[in-house]
């Protein structure tokens, strides 16, 4: 099983999770490719983020959603059409979770893979 994370960007978020205040938020499209098949995810996990170096990713509040799977391979082509709707999923599981995203506060550069 090959994992390729085609999309990574960290961003001030907001999101209160088993009683623990999270300040920071993970947005990943991640692509696996296995035996012929192919999966897109789109992955939100919030972080505590206490302080500018605070980065440690705590896993209770993540959640994905699948946007593709099928037969075939990666493709670059299919990943560019994916990337400007990354958000939107990502919205809707930060809901799921009970928290929000600030698309206007990134914490890092994107990191493309």
């Amino acid at each position: 099983m090959k994992v390729i994370d085609v999309y990574e960007q960290y961003f001030k978020a907001d999101c209160m999770y088993n009683t623990v205040q999270r300040n920071g938020a993970v947005v990943k499209l991640t692509a696996t490719s296995d035996a012929g098949m192919i999966k897109y995810e789109v992955t939100v996990s919030f972080f505590p983020h206490r302080d500018d170096e605070d980065f440690g990713i705590s896993y209770d509040a993540c959640d994905s959603i699948t946007i593709y799977e099928d037969k075939g391979r990666r493709s670059k082509k299919r990943e560019q059409e994916y990337l400007p709707e990354v958000r939107s999923y990502a919205d809707e599981i930060a809901a799921k979770l009970g928290g929000t995203i600030d698309w206007d506060s990134p914490l890092i550069e994107a990191r493309l893979g």
